[in-house]
């Protein structure tokens, strides 16, 4: 399953005298995370402890969470049950799970075209399980305004895997120990 974010929104949209489109303005890119997770997972609550205290420190704000488990017996893709009732709704509709009428398909939705959506979902083992956040950060709500006035827009973006650094190890500890340096 593919771990990497989707693109998040820099453009807030145009000015306007469009009361909702200056709120998108003001909000700091979104981005949809999913997290797979192999059947038999250990869910004690670390998960949503972080996602708690970073909300708390204000780095992030969770816009909307779901939890998804491949049945072992059916082997279709169940919604898992959640404290919250109004957590899940968005980010079921990405799934497809209400997909809007307009939406067409392989059409990109928060930078995942539909059929990534379903491939995501299609590529979880029996009893596998993915998690998906739809987060704002809010860290970085100033830079995108800054990127968004000066005309940028995102192209594209990427975590790396613990393996890729792993790989590039020498290379970000000699850019790290430079910046250091160059700090002093």
């Amino acid at each position: 399953m593919d771990t990497s974010p989707v693109r998040g929104d820099y453009s807030g949209g145009a000015a306007s005298d469009n009361h909702g489109m200056n709120d998108l303005a003001e909000i700091g890119p979104v981005q949809l995370m999913s997290v797979g997770f192999e059947p038999g997972a250990n869910f004690e609550g670390r998960i949503a402890d972080e996602l708690a205290k970073l909300q708390k420190e204000g780095t992030i704000r969770l816009l909307d969470l779901l939890f998804v488990v491949r049945d072992t017996d059916s082997d279709e893709i169940v919604v898992l049950e959640h404290q919250e009732e109004t957590m899940g709704a968005v980010v079921g509709a990405l799934l497809g799970l209400k997909l809007d009428d307009e939406q067409a398909e392989g059409e990109h939705a928060f930078g995942m075209t539909t059929t990534e959506i379903e491939a995501m979902g299609a590529d979880l083992p029996p009893g596998g399980a993915a998690g998906l956040m739809l987060i704002e950060h809010l860290w970085a709500k100033d830079l995108k305004r800054a990127i968004r006035d000066a005309g940028g827009k995102p192209l594209g973006e990427q975590f790396l895997t613990p393996e890729t650094v792993a790989e590039m190890e020498p290379q970000l500890a000699a850019m790290s120990e430079a910046v250091r340096a160059s700090e002093s």
